[in-house]
This record gives structure tokens, sequence and C-alpha cells, in this order.
């Protein structure tokens, strides 16, 4: 079946002050028509500018500068601006981290999800204001007529991301993105945003992507794992493969780093030591290398590609998890690896 959205090669890069800022650096996957992907990594990964990319919205001095976006069989980067208006809100429509920055304050809500329609012309003037009260409801905003008419610093948190994931769906796109909408937001409201994409998803087929830094997030609502680090997808496959069998050193750490409640007593959480890398001097070899523990020879000079490691799963690194003995033993009782030396453990 082919794919609805298929990434391929990816690479967005900004230019600043003679230096090339790496943001996406080849990246390769997938999005089937009805599937809800997560993108997960740390904050500079490259989540949130692969969306902006999809959208053809990297912001100046940014640009794509290599690879292909198809969706439904069309090459998005050939686009007009005809046609990129009709793509965005009608095909793909993004919901954003902070809902406040997102909506006008000056304008009443329904307002804005209105005119979300009719900028689109896929419904005429009268359509788009009878459909403002029910994609409320859908949303499960109480007394849709009258919170229309409210202004968004009359909403809650979890009330103006509803709002933006009604005006997201206004059009009936086929791909929704959402990129960390349940920021700055409580649990339990997270719970509901995170319930109603799910509801979404299984009653009107739309396909989502979901961009987050929380692998909890993603256990709960994403069938396909994509994990980013400096600008590449490390590993890729099944939610559940991921999360039962991580073979990336970086995934099995953000796996690490989450309490668990089949975790012993007295176990401890893993810290991923260091930062990311700077994205204008990437370090020689795998790019997780200083801060992994698990490292050979090859790290430090070879980058690895993304290889087959199981069914439909894929991880860049020479040292799979299923070859290191005893990984959590290591993370508990041995000293972390210094930059330069090495662990020995088998390719």
């Amino acid at each position: 079946m082919a794919a609805l959205l298929e990434v391929t090669g990816l690479k967005t890069q900004f230019f600043v002050r003679d230096q090339v800022v790496r943001a996406v650096d080849g990246i390769d996957f997938r999005v089937n028509r009805g599937e809800t992907v997560g993108i997960v990594g740390e904050s500079g990964s490259g989540k949130s500018m692969t969306a902006l990319s999809i959208l053809r919205l990297v912001p100046e001095p940014g640009k794509i500068v290599e690879g292909s976006i198809s969706f439904d069989g069309r090459d998005v980067l050939a686009f007009d601006d005809d046609e990129l208006r009709k793509f965005r809100g009608n095909d793909v429509a993004m919901i954003f981290q902070d809902p406040m920055s997102s909506l006008n304050p000056v304008l009443k809500a329904g307002f804005q999800i209105e005119e979300a329609m009719k900028a689109h012309d896929h419904f005429t003037k009268e359509q788009a204001k009878e459909r403002v009260p029910l994609l409320l409801r859908r949303v499960r905003i109480p007394d849709a007529e009258r919170r229309a008419k409210e202004y968004p610093h009359q909403f809650s948190g979890g009330m103006r991301q509803r709002i933006m994931i009604a005006m997201g769906l206004s059009n009936e796109p086929g791909l929704l993105i959402a990129d960390e909408p349940t920021t700055a937001l409580d649990v339990t409201v997270q719970a509901q945003i995170l319930e109603q994409l799910r509801d979404l998803n299984r009653e009107l087929g739309t396909a989502i992507v979901l961009i987050t830094h929380n692998m909890a997030v993603v256990a709960s609502i994403c069938s396909w794992v994509v994990v980013m680090y400096a600008g590449r997808v490390v590993e890729q496959g099944p939610t559940e493969e991921i999360f039962r069998s991580p073979q990336h050193p970086y995934t099995w750490s953000l796996l690490r780093s989450i309490p668990r409640i089949d975790e012993k007593l007295g176990g401890k959480l893993l810290t991923i030591t260091g930062l990311p890398p700077d994205l204008t001097n990437l370090p020689p070899g795998c790019k997780f290398h200083p801060r992994c523990r698990f490292t050979v020879d090859k790290c430090f000079t070879e980058e690895p590609d993304l290889l087959t490691v199981g069914p439909q799963h894929e991880s860049r690194c020479w040292v799979q998890m299923k070859n290191v003995p005893d990984p959590d033993s290591d993370m508990r009782e041995a000293p972390l690896v210094p930059e330069g030396e090495r662990v020995d453990a088998p390719i």
C-alpha cells in the first residue's frame, strides 16, 4: 500500500555567519493512512524542523537543500503557491506547541475556526459558521454555541489546545501534525488531549504525526516510532518492538530515564550525560558517541547506516543493545565511560 506521506533523504539547513546548521540531516520515514507516528528525541534533535519542512514553513535563513517529500503521490517540494496553500490546511494541518501564541487574542475562538475553513475554500461561509459548534463539541468543549463567542484568554490551557485541534480538523485533513500538544499541561489534561487524538484517529481515520520528547506519550497513542538525534533518524520501528527491545543506545537510554512500575525497589533512573552536539560542528563517526557508554573503535571514526535489526525495525549503531552483556548492570554499578575510552562489546 502506498504511503500517505513519504519523506526521503530530507536535509534542511540554516546558513548563518558562514556556518551551516544541519537541522535535519538526511532522514527517511513514512506515514500510512490512518496511522499514528511518534517522532521523539531531545530538544534540538530536529523534530519540529522536520514538521515545518513537511509544510514548507522553514523560517529564514533556512532552506530544504536535498531530499523529497511525497504526499498522496504528489511532490510537495514542486508545489506552486496555490497548490501549497491548498496543501496546508486541506491536506495537512498542524497543531503548534503553545496554543496561546497560536490563537489571536483579540478574535473570538469560533471566528478563528470559521476563518480557517473560509481561507481554504473547503466550505461556504454558511457551512463554516454552522460547523463551528459541531467541531467544538467534537473536541468536547461544553456549551459550544456560547463558548464559540468567547476569546482565547477566557479558556484554560487544555481548552485552548482543544480549540487548536478543532481548527486543525476543520478542513478534514488527511494528516494532522501535533507538535508537543501536551506541553505545559497538567497530567490530567494531558491524558484528555491524548484521548481526544486517539478518538479522532479511530473515528475519522486521520493520520497523526505526534512530535514529543515524552516516551510515555508515544506508548499511549502511537503505532510507529521514529527516534531522532542530531537531525538524524537513529532508530525506528513498531512501538511495541521499540519499547520491548530498543537497539540504539540513545533509545535505550531514553527508556531507562523514565520511571517504570515494574522496576525493582532501589533501582536508579539513567541520566544521559552531556549535551546534544553542536549542529554546526558535528563529531566524527557516530554523532551519539560522546555521550554513549557502549562505544567501540568504529564509533569514533565511521558513522553507521540505518541497519535492519528486526522485522520493520532499523537502528543506526555499530553496537546493537542485544550485543551488550547486561547493560542494566553496567548502568547501575560501573562508572560512566569518559569520552575517548571504550567498552569492549561485540559488533
